[in-house]
Order: C-alpha cells, then structure tokens, then sequence
C-alpha cells in the first residue's frame, strides 16, 4: 500500500493569506493532473495478515495453530528475521507430560542413485512449553519462535537461504533440496519418558526473505554519433565479434546493463546495444541480427537472455575416483530487440528482459549449493547456415531481488537492500551454457 504526494507546477500554485481561517484550501488528487507531477511515493508499513494455518493431528488430540498467514495459504510463509508464532491446543491437557516445539531448516544433497547423502543443519530452535511438575498442562499454549538470518556449516557463514529445489543431471545426478518446517511433539503418559507414546504434529514451510535493489533504474541512454552516449549510471561491456572472411573486418559489440547490475523479478531489465564495423560487415551481419528473422521464420540467431546456474559442490565427495562439482543452466528470461538507430559504420538497438513469473527468489549459497544468474548476449548460428562471423557470447554477472526500488521501501521489507552482485558473482569463472534449438 501507497500514499501518493503530488505538487502542482511552480505556475499554477495557489496563493494563500495567513489568517486564523484559510480562505482558500487546496484539492487533491489520486493521480497528476495535467499541469502536475508526481515527485515521490511514500511507502507505509504493509498490515500484517490476519489469518491462520492449521494442522491437525491425526486423531484430532493435537492442533498445530500457525498465525499471521494469507488465508487459504497451502503452506506457511516466512521472511527474514520472522517470528514464526502461534499456539498449540490440546484436547486433553490433563494428561500430557510434556509440550516441545521446534522449527528446523535442512539443506540436503542427495545422490539420485542412492549413493549418499549430504546434509546441513540452516536452522534449529526450541522451546519447551510445558514440563509436568506441580502444575497441570494448560489447554492452550502460545509459542513464538525467531528465524535467525544466517547459519554455518562449519566452515563459513551463509544468510539464510530460501525454499529452494533443483534436480542435476550427471553421473551420478543429485538433488538439491532446501526445506524448512515447524513441529511440536507432545508427550502423554508414563511411556513418553521412554520416548513412546508421544503425538508430533509437524508442517513444511515456505522461507522466502524479501529483497529490493537500493538504487532506482538509471534514465534512458541518449544516442549521439556513433551510438549511445556514454553515461556513469550504465556500465559498458565490450566484445568483438570476429570475421571468418579473409580480409573482412571484425564487429565491435557493446552493451549497455544498468551499473547496479541489481533488479528486480517484477521489471523488466533494460539493455541498449551498439554495434560497429564497416558498412558491408554490418550488411553481412544483419540477417543474423537481434530483429531479423529472414533466414529461418520464427528463430532468432542473436539472443539475450537472463540464466541461472545452479552448482552443487560435492568436492567434500569423491565419485568414482575423482572430486567434481556438476551444476544445470536454466533460461530464465528472454529479450526483445528494438532498433534504435543507425549510421554509415554502427548500428543501434534497445530492449528489455522480462524475467520469467515462476522465478520467485534470485541467487544464493548456502553450504555446497550455489544458485548464480547471469545476462547472456550470444550469436548461435545454426551450423546448417553458413555464417560470416564466428560465435559469440558475453556473460554478465547480475543479482535478483523479490521486489523493486522505491523511495524509503526499506520499511516494508525484512531483507536486505543489495547494492552491486556478491564477490562469489563477480568472482564466477566462465560457465558452461547450453542452448537448446
């Protein structure tokens, strides 16, 4: 939610009288006016949800209560530094012994072939609310449970990272799970002592920790001669693209990506991009260009997109014989050229990357699990045609956020604002992509 602040042009402000009483009052508006425009939005406090999880047992004697939830959640969902709370209800207290509640986090590396499996503790805490003494056991128990924003395997510290799954193709494949999950375990009669006889009701939950950029997309890039004009807020990175005809000369390639190279999954990433070489090399390139699909109706042989490389780390495993990571690239957003302009030697063009809606968390690492994304620019020529330049790519390392920029929107988040790509990103070696025709 929004409150929006709008002012009028310095040419239509209305004047006023200092006196007890206003004579005149201004109006306002949801929305600018024609002679307005809006300077800021101010964000407030997003309200809590209201509603409530419930897991029963399943002969009905224990009930799991989780609170602040959407309604008709499928599963309970959490954020950075959340408090997961809410109460456990007994049917018959006058016999329970003892009440314990527990959430837990486990990353799980799991060969498919059931060779092994890996596992890291992300998260423990518990309480016990009740332990028999003099007193009986209430009917009703609250708990309230903090997730903390980070955890060790020993080795290094990790924020916490969020609900994840992916499956890694190789010999041996592996599975890479992140879970997290809130339990209570109620001892009843003499047996619980031994561990028997206890009743746990338990639940999955969903951790996704919010985030957002902590600068704005920068203003549209300004062409001039020769290109666009070069600007701070824009990094530049230069590539060429290189001739196969003898005596031929060779694309000068830049793009254009936001300096930041932080966004958000909401917008669409904007991207500009100039090309330079001699007039006949441009002719010749064309037909394999960002817009042109004259060659082969519906593919495009020059593509930008948004991967994510997923690695699972099993260097700590020896698979037959041999220490090795193996890891899976995912197209995850695609661009769309526009052209911008052109001259006698170069030629323009702008677009932007729409990030796919089933991506819901952008990158992390977390023990032996490592989720990167990427900005791939290529040139993949079908070998069937015969093509004047070689292949190209260029790869630049961005970071993901949940939600966009806003003015003062760090209130209603409860993660971190990113400034620039982590060093694990800015450190990524070259990575092995594959296309699929």
């Amino acid at each position: 939610m929004s409150v929006g602040l709008q002012v009028a042009s310095t040419t239509s402000l209305p004047s006023y009288h200092l006196s007890p009483t206003f004579s005149r009052t201004p109006s306002y508006t949801a929305e600018p006016q024609a002679n307005e425009h809006r300077l800021a939005l101010t964000h407030i406090l997003r309200p809590r949800p209201s509603g409530e999880f419930i897991k029963h047992s399943k002969h009905g004697g224990v009930s799991l209560r989780l609170t602040a939830q959407e309604d008709g959640v499928e599963l309970p969902e959490y954020g950075s530094g959340n408090v997961v709370e809410g109460t456990i209800t007994l049917s018959k207290p006058e016999s329970v012994l003892s009440v314990d509640v527990k959430i837990e986090g486990v990353l799980q590396l799991k060969e498919v072939a059931e060779g092994g499996t890996t596992s890291v503790t992300l998260c423990l805490d518990k309480a016990t609310l009740f332990s028999r003494g003099s007193s009986s056991c209430p009917a009703v128990l609250p708990f309230s449970l903090l997730l903390p924003p980070s955890f060790s395997d020993g080795r290094s510290t990790y924020p916490l990272p969020p609900t994840y799954e992916v499956h890694l193709s190789g010999l041996p494949g592996f599975r890479s799970t992140i879970e997290y999950s809130v339990s209570v375990t109620v001892g009843k009669g003499k047996a619980a002592r031994f561990g028997l006889g206890n009743t746990t009701v338990s639940t999955h939950f969903i951790y996704h920790p919010r985030t957002r950029p902590s600068t704005p997309l920068p203003l549209p890039l300004q062409s001039g001669p020769g290109g666009f004009v070069d600007n701070p807020d824009w990094k530049v990175f230069d590539t060429i693209i290189r001739t196969k005809e003898r005596g031929g000369k060779d694309i000068a390639q830049k793009l254009y990506i936001p300096a930041s190279r932080v966004f958000s999954l909401k917008e669409p990433i904007p991207f500009y991009l100039t090309l330079t070489s001699s007039a006949y090399s441009l002719a010749s390139f064309l037909p394999f260009g960002p817009i042109s699909m004259s060659l082969a109706p519906g593919k495009r042989y020059t593509r930008i997109q948004v991967v994510r490389q997923s690695v699972c780390d099993v260097r700590g495993s020896v698979i037959m014989g041999t220490k090795t990571d193996i890891w899976r690239v995912d197209t995850i957003g695609e661009g769309v050229f526009r052209r911008a302009a052109d001259g006698p030697d170069w030629i323009s063009f702008e677009g932007e990357i729409a990030v796919s809606d089933l991506i819901k968390v952008g990158g992390f690492k977390a023990g032996g699990l490592f989720v990167k994304d990427c900005i791939v620019l290529t040139l993949t020529p079908p070998k069937s045609l015969k093509c004047p330049f070689h292949d190209s790519r260029q790869v630049v390392p961005i970071r993901l956020t949940t939600d966009p920029w806003s003015i003062g929107g760090s209130g209603d988040l409860e993660g971190p604002q990113y400034s620039e790509p982590s060093d694990d990103v800015h450190a990524q070696p070259e990575l092995n992509y594959y296309y699929a025709e």
